[in-house]
């Protein structure tokens, strides 16, 4: 069934707590990714729908299952919060699929832990399935992230402004470990259980660190650079975050904590959806600058790990920091000339992005429709694209020409690198109003349509349509 190899326990208790989740009254699954189990090297096909539903809404704790929260501290919106942890959600344990990775599987909205600071550490099914829908299209458009197991709804109510459907998502992780798991242990001045965590950190996700000189500052390096192409590859498809707190950033590199983000539709570079980022702090052209923030949290957090002397220490941070900051700037180059056809991006190239950003924020056009556009292939966004400037146009093409590629294959480099379909806001709030009544149809549709996001197929014509005016949604909310 489920092969539980867990690790994470091994450290000692203050990192997490041991906690069952909640029972519930008649627990259904309404979507269960069979791929995902097929790649975990999970057998599942003896068990009943009704046992598989217990099992990832849990109500039947498989044989060696962990069922912990995780403690965690945060900068939230800058401001330092010491304590948050897992406030609605339990690791079930670890798996180790076929080909050796290790995995987290973690139930989301199973009921209340030490960490839920007076809420019921439940989930309406909305979040669930929004969740469901953008983890799974960000895998599909290739970029590291979490992954959604299963969907359930659980037959009681869960009451926000009104009483909705219960639901619960099984996530899948590389770990759930964040900057803010290290923040936790560096508030608390626990050097011992800094390094503890810090090693074991290496050992799962950077065992190449430990060849290093200093494997602290090869393991800020490792992450810095994870962090720079995640979000580099984020701004390259127009997604924004929307909470990039350092409670939400993993140190494996992968999205996580999918509450108020967005894809934008109408390009803007101070574009923001989250209704609770007010000013504008995790705006999409912010990202980048927010991930090099976050990552000097992390660093400050490793001060007493890399050198017995803090001065030392202090000063060798910085300089990988500074060297790291270049990282930012060509990870974003690369995933933004990509679109363009560009196999080697140099400086230069900054220019051509610019410019046909300042275009699609001065026309207000749709971001995936007008690159998709670029590439001039028959079908529904077809037209003449004159309205790019003749200079733009002309740059562009002097650059494709000056290359050693064909025109072709940098057609093709813009195929692979500019999405048909992306999860539109209108339409994940579309699948959600429908979810809350029990018609799963359109959240379906939208999953079966986003497996192969640059195909175009005419049978999913409306996910590729931006959204008429009156379905534009302005704002989204962290949803628990």
């Amino acid at each position: 069934m489920i092969a539980f190899d867990n690790t994470y326990t091994s450290l000692p208790g203050k990192f997490y707590v041991r906690v069952r989740p909640e029972q519930v009254t008649h627990p259904q699954l309404f979507a269960f990714n069979d791929e995902l189990a097929r790649e975990l090297g999970m057998d599942l096909s003896s068990i009943s729908d009704e046992k598989r539903a217990a099992l990832f809404t849990g109500q039947a704790l498989p044989e060696g299952a962990s069922s912990i929260s995780l403690a965690y501290a945060g900068n939230q919106f800058g401001q330092f919060n010491p304590q948050l942890g897992d406030g609605r959600a339990l690791l079930l344990g670890e798996v180790k699929a076929p080909d050796g990775q290790r995995y987290d599987i973690q139930l989301k909205g199973s009921g209340t832990t030490p960490w839920s600071r007076g809420g019921d550490g439940k989930s309406w099914v909305g979040p669930v399935i929004r969740e469901y829908i953008l983890s799974e299209a960000m895998h599909h458009l290739g970029v590291p992230t979490t992954r959604a197991l299963a969907a359930a709804t659980t037959g009681d109510p869960v009451y926000r402004e009104s009483a909705l459907p219960g639901g619960i998502l099984t996530r899948v992780a590389s770990s759930h470990i964040r900057i803010g798991t290290f923040e936790f242990f560096a508030a608390r001045r626990d050097v011992e259980s800094l390094r503890l965590l810090a090693d074991y950190s290496i050992e799962r996700h950077y065992p190449q660190c430990n060849q290093a000189a200093n494997p602290y500052l090869a393991f800020l390096e490792a992450v810095g650079r994870k962090h720079a192409a995640l979000v580099a590859k984020w701004m390259s498809l127009g997604f924004i975050h929307g909470v990039m707190n350092t409670d939400n950033m993993s140190i494996s590199g992968e999205t996580i904590d999918y509450g108020p983000c967005a894809f934008m539709d109408t390009f803007s570079d101070d574009k923001v959806f989250s209704s609770i980022d007010r000013g504008g702090r995790y705006a999409y052209g912010n990202q980048l600058r927010i991930a090099q923030w976050n990552l000097a949290q992390l660093a400050n957090c490793l001060v007493p790990l890399v050198d017995p002397d803090i001065n030392s220490s202090v000063e060798k941070l910085q300089e990988c920091m500074s060297q790291l900051m270049g990282a930012y700037d060509e990870e974003w180059l690369g995933a933004m000339a990509a679109k363009f056809g560009i196999f080697e991006p140099g400086n230069e190239d900054a220019k051509i992005v610019q410019a046909f950003l300042s275009y699609l924020e001065g026309e207000k056009l749709d971001f995936t429709i007008e690159f998709r556009r670029l590439i001039g292939d028959d079908g529904i966004n077809s037209r003449d694209d004159s309205q790019v400037s003749d200079d733009f146009r002309r740059m562009w093409h002097q650059r494709l020409e000056k290359q050693a590629h064909s025109l072709e294959q940098a057609r093709e480099r813009m195929r692979q690198s500019n999405p048909v379909y992306i999860p539109r806001n209108h339409q994940v709030e579309r699948a959600i109003q429908s979810g809350v009544v029990g018609d799963y149809s359109v959240f379906e549709r939208m999953n079966e349509c986003l497996k192969a996001p640059f195909e175009r197929r005419e049978e999913f014509a409306e996910f590729e349509r931006p959204p008429e005016p009156g379905e534009v949604v302005r704002a989204t909310f962290c949803g628990t």
